[in-house]
């Protein structure tokens, strides 16, 4: 049986193609009480934001149902999975909830209600905003020189306004914080490959020391105790491992909603992690979407994997013999469903 780890996706995933995406929902019990908790919140349904007529930037993206719209996909597509065995578990961002139920930390249930929950106190307060810049170019090549002087840059400006690494993704990186760091940022460096800088609607200074209140917040709401031991090794936002029957469930909860909610997200790291310690047949990303898949083949070159320095390496590797499987495009999800 091939080995995999799964990876889940964040925040950006659930676009207008991903409509209709929980209609083989495998387990309909299920998302019937998802559907109801979010009814008992005053909270428009999933199934019914999922089956809308057409898609909407205004509503689909809101934290409060973009989170659990994309929670719901991610979880779908693990209770899919056969004919695989899943090693560890990963995520970006967002991610990390939808990781921590896939793992076994937090039940399906349990993890919808963190999802929701930090999803909304997000959108409430919708502190900040985060835009994206790659430091790669499109042939994928690592430029670390680049990738300094674009940190050199970050914190130039955060001496006189707010910006921060958000997330480390791959080749690209993503910045947050306030609206005049933002701009700041917009203004030092060139326009890049017709479409960065680009702001990510909807978002939050995620992963900055400005989501201090939501985090507040969220261990008010959420208590320690949904948190369990995971069944399968966890791979967090620093490319540390929470190992089923050692990890301290107190501490976990600490750090999901810590460290994960204020501090930079190092999904680069996380890969990084996957790779060396795991070294898996198959780097499995869950749906929605397929827009995560750069950013792991670039995380991945990052890394030396198999010797890929590059692009092309990467794309004739991946055409001999798959090893990064999109659960969203169907030729590569028949591999593992």
């Amino acid at each position: 049986m091939k080995t995999a780890v799964l990876i889940c996706p964040g925040r950006g995933t659930y676009t207008k193609t991903e409509l209709g995406s929980l209609r083989g929902f495998p387990n309909p019990a299920l998302l019937a009480e998802l559907d109801h908790r979010r009814a008992a919140n005053g909270q428009e349904t999933l199934t019914a934001l999922d089956s809308a007529a057409s898609y909407s930037v205004a509503k689909h993206t809101r934290g409060d149902n973009a989170s659990a719209l994309i929670y719901a996909c991610t979880l779908g597509d693990a209770l899919s999975l056969s004919n695989v065995k899943i090693t560890a578990v990963t995520g970006n961002s967002m991610g990390w909830y939808s990781a921590l139920a896939c793992a076994g930390a937090l039940s399906p249930e349990n993890g919808f209600e963190v999802v929701n929950t930090m999803g909304t106190l997000m959108q409430d307060r919708l502190i900040g905003g985060q835009l994206i810049y790659p430091f790669m170019d499109e042939s994928w090549a690592p430029n670390p020189g680049h990738k300094t002087q674009l940190l050199g840059i970050i914190a130039e400006i955060s001496t006189q306004h707010t910006l921060a690494l958000s997330i480390d993704l791959g080749g690209m990186l993503v910045i947050a914080g306030d609206e005049a760091g933002l701009k700041a940022f917009e203004a030092a460096v060139p326009p890049v490959q017709g479409r960065f800088p680009m702001r990510l609607a909807n978002h939050a200074a995620f992963h900055t020391a400005l989501q201090a209140p939501v985090a507040e917040a969220g261990r008010a709401r959420l208590a320690a105790t949904l948190f369990n031991q995971p069944q399968t090794p966890l791979i967090d936002g620093r490319g540390a491992i929470w190992w089923p029957g050692a990890t301290d469930a107190p501490a976990l909860y600490d750090y999901t909603l810590g460290h994960q909610v204020t501090e930079s997200y190092d999904f680069t790291a996380a890969i990084r992690t996957a790779a060396r310690e795991f070294a898996p047949d198959y780097f499995i990303i869950a749906g929605p979407g397929t827009t995560l898949g750069g950013a792991t083949a670039q995380a991945l070159i990052l890394a030396g994997w198999r010797g890929m320095t590059n692009k092309v390496d990467f794309q004739t590797r991946q055409a001999e013999n798959p090893l990064l499987i999109s659960m969203a495009l169907a030729e590569q999800r028949a591999l593992v469903v």
